[in-house]
């Protein structure tokens, strides 16, 4: 590939899993993420090693309007260039609307959205200038649909698709694509763990909780695994996907065909 990326939200699950197919496709990545430091680095170390590529680690708080700006001016810096941008990192709270905390919402709205058009808005200059470019948006399955008792990740979402067409219009003449993959469920430690408590605190089985209530609203009854979506983004940065713009790509087991 010989690109370079840079993966907001890749120090564990969906995002590391598509930083991870990106640099085993040749591309160098900067991760981006919390966590521990220690595991961090072996995470860093460990997938540079595997797949020969430079890769990089850039722990900007999202939250700040400057952070998200930051890592692709210092991934330039660093590594030359930014080729592909991949906005994932995100957070989620459920509550009713009449008492769903002011704080949460703008957090939520401050990482999921506005963090993503922070990173945009530094890397697409250097993508024209450069005549390519790739944006891949993580959005969700409630880009498209909506669940009660999440509002701001809802919206927020719904506004990253909104972005997405946007970028995707004014890059179009630029050789500067903008997508957006909208997931389901996803099998990551965060879901299993949400798995173990959900059973426990409904008094239910594992299966039960898998099938008839995550999964209550996904035809397919299965989670979708970040291999797949590894797999979709790297397609999405290449050059046979160079007329695919503008895009909201379902990952859902037909969660929104219905």
């Amino acid at each position: 590939m010989g690109k370079v990326a840079v993966v907001t939200g890749s120090t564990s699950g969906i995002g590391l899993g598509i930083a991870q197919a990106l640099a085993r496709a040749g591309a160098d990545v900067m991760l981006n993420g919390l966590g521990d430091q220690v595991e961090i680095e072996k995470i860093r170390a460990s997938l540079s090693a595997e797949a020969g590529v430079r890769v990089g680690y850039h722990g900007a708080d999202l939250l700040n309007a400057g952070g998200a700006a930051a890592i692709v001016t210092d991934t330039i810096e660093r590594l030359g260039r930014v080729d592909i941008l991949v906005n994932n990192a995100g957070i989620q709270h459920v509550s009713p609307i009449e008492d769903f905390p002011v704080e949460k919402w703008d957090a939520i709205i401050a990482l999921n959205l506005s963090a993503a058009f922070h990173a945009t808005r530094a890397a697409f200059a250097p993508m024209k200038a450069a005549g390519w470019g790739r944006i891949v948006n993580v959005a969700s399955a409630h880009g498209l649909v909506a669940s009660p008792f999440k509002s701001a990740y809802v919206a927020a979402k719904h506004g990253v698709l909104g972005l997405t067409k946007t970028v995707a219009l004014e890059g179009a003449e630029h050789g500067v694509t903008c997508n957006a993959i909208c997931p389901g469920y996803v099998w990551t430690p965060l879901v299993e763990n949400q798995i173990d408590a959900t059973a426990e605190a409904r008094g239910i089985s594992r299966d039960d909780v898998i099938r008839n209530v995550l999964l209550a609203a996904q035809p397919s009854k299965r989670f979708a695994d970040v291999d797949e979506l590894g797999a979709l983004t790297v397609f999405l940065c290449s050059e046979a996907a160079r007329s695919i713009t503008g895009a909201a790509m379902p990952v859902d087991g037909g969660w929104t065909a219905q």
